[in-house]
């Protein structure tokens, strides 16, 4: 039984930072893959960042690259995302995923079996 639970989402203004955690609990192999994803208020799903413990890779949506760091704390079992330099289009709720499903695209919602139930993060102008 996996279980993700996201902390971390707040309500800051165009420019702060804010760290969302995932606390992972579960069996360890299916931490090897893990992931970020947001839905806006009046969109669809979409990656933000991803992170490969086997190559130790990660990757990132383009709209948050260079803003957004994804990592994992193999002692606490918790996997991170530190937000800086936020901007209003950032606001969506925030979803932790985690075990390997194999897709192509490694920040793909088909890549990940296993989902939160999300943080809510509000960025004002």
């Amino acid at each position: 039984q996996v279980q993700l639970v996201e902390t971390g989402g707040d309500s800051v203004q165009t420019g702060g930072s804010l760290r969302l955690s995932c606390a992972f609990s579960g069996a360890v192999h299916h931490t090897y893959c893990m992931g970020w994803f947001r839905r806006p208020p009046a969109g669809e799903r979409e990656g933000v960042a991803a992170f490969y413990r086997g190559g130790n890779s990660t990757y990132y949506a383009d709209s948050v690259k260079g803003r957004f760091a994804i990592s994992f704390d193999q002692v606490k079992t918790t996997l991170y995302l530190q937000m800086d330099k936020l901007k209003p289009e950032d606001t969506a709720m925030y979803y932790c995923a985690a075990g390997c499903r194999g897709s192509r695209d490694p920040i793909s919602d088909q890549a990940f079996a296993y989902w939160g139930q999300g943080t809510q993060v509000t960025v004002s102008k």
